[in-house]
């Protein structure tokens, strides 16, 4: 049997979000299927969940300035979806190529220079191309769309924040409402002081840092996942490392549960509900209608004007200094990110639970 070829550049199965375009090519863009028809949405929506994600917004983040005018080019009439394909377009407006002229056969230490050219036997130098976090930019505007269907059919809420910046945590005593009034998002405004005297040390330093950033979503109907191969957990999971940077994914107690006991871990109930929910709102990979927590750990940006070891394409030992715009924090503005997969994970799960149990569910 023949097996046929794919490149992975399409997430979710019945609603469906193909990405393309390269950090410093002319655009970027992505085609999202199964969208339900009559959903009323706006570039402007769609733009407000884009302007929390851009870089610029603050010095602790990259100063590359993107207008990010989103361009709506099929599958909207009048305002509302019409169930086809929508594309979405955004072009590139503020790349600075030259930036990376000096690295266009170096491999930089922490990138993924080598592995892009082991596989393709070419790569795009300019930003990391493909693998830029610039990509992440459609992903965010996809999900503006998913999360308002959510939150318009089942009033599922979904809120993200940075929940630990280096060594420093930053969730003890959160205040919601103030995670969009800082650069950071970050749940305890009396420790945005600190993380900015941090930031810029580290900013100075010419070093940089890593980042936990959680997100819970809330009013999720209990059933949604498989038992096995679909588990909602496991796509969750798939979705939050598929991020650029991400290295680890826990789901409600996570790795903290290694060290609890069985009589602390297991979610009691009772006749009003749960008593805990060290599960993270999913048991046996289908939902619990809990509150959904993720967790998601981001590693230092590797892009540093510090001095690193590495080769070139010919196999030489050199040494490399990156130029150009980065974060010195990647997970400063992955929040947007972060809540964006988890709107498209849910929403391809609602869909997927209304084609295989939606006549049960009216019973």
């Amino acid at each position: 049997m023949r097996k046929e070829a794919v490149s992975d550049n399409s997430f979710g199965r019945l609603f469906r979000v193909t990405t393309f375009g390269e950090s410093h090519g002319p655009a970027i863009g992505c085609v999202i299927d199964g969208c339900p028809p009559l959903l009323e949405i706006s570039p402007e929506e769609i733009r407000l969940q884009l302007e929390r994600r851009a870089t610029g917004r603050s010095r602790h983040t990259s100063q590359r300035h993107e207008a990010d005018d989103v361009e709506i080019l099929s599958g909207v009439f009048e305002g509302r979806t019409t169930g086809t394909p929508i594309a979405l377009l955004i072009k590139n407006t503020d790349a600075r190529s030259k930036d990376y002229s000096d690295i266009r056969t170096q491999f930089r230490p922490g990138h993924a220079d080598f592995t892009y050219w082991k596989k393709y036997g070419i790569r795009d130098y300019r930003g990391g191309g493909r693998s830029s976090a610039r990509e992440t930019t459609m992903r965010v505007a996809a999900g503006a769309i998913a999360r308002k269907w959510l939150q318009q059919e089942f009033g599922i809420s979904i809120q993200g924040w940075l929940a630990q910046l280096g060594p420093i945590l930053t969730d003890a005593h959160p205040q919601w409402h103030t995670v969009d009034e800082n650069p950071f998002f970050c749940p305890e405004p009396g420790l945005v002081a600190e993380l900015e005297s941090f930031m810029d040390a580290l900013r100075k330093s010419g070093d940089s840092v890593g980042a936990r950033v959680n997100v819970v979503a809330k009013n999720v109907p209990a059933g949604l996942g498989e038992p096995i191969y679909g588990k909602l957990d496991a796509d969750l999971c798939s979705a939050m490392m598929s991020i650029n940077a991400v290295k680890g994914v826990e789901i409600g107690a996570g790795f903290a549960s290694v060290t609890q006991s069985g009589s602390e871990h297991r979610d009691e109930m009772r006749s009003g509900g749960f008593l805990s929910n060290h599960a993270g709102g999913i048991l046996g990979g289908i939902s619990s209608g809990q509150d959904i927590l993720v967790s998601t750990a981001f590693k230092p940006t590797s892009s540093l004007r510090l001095p690193g070891r590495s080769v070139d394409q010919d196999g030489q030992e050199i040494e490399i200094v990156t130029k150009g715009r980065h974060d010195p924090c990647v997970g400063i503005r992955a929040t947007p990110i972060v809540e964006a997969m988890m709107a498209l994970v849910l929403m391809d799960h609602v869909l997927r639970d209304r084609a295989q149990m939606g006549q049960l569910r009216k019973l």
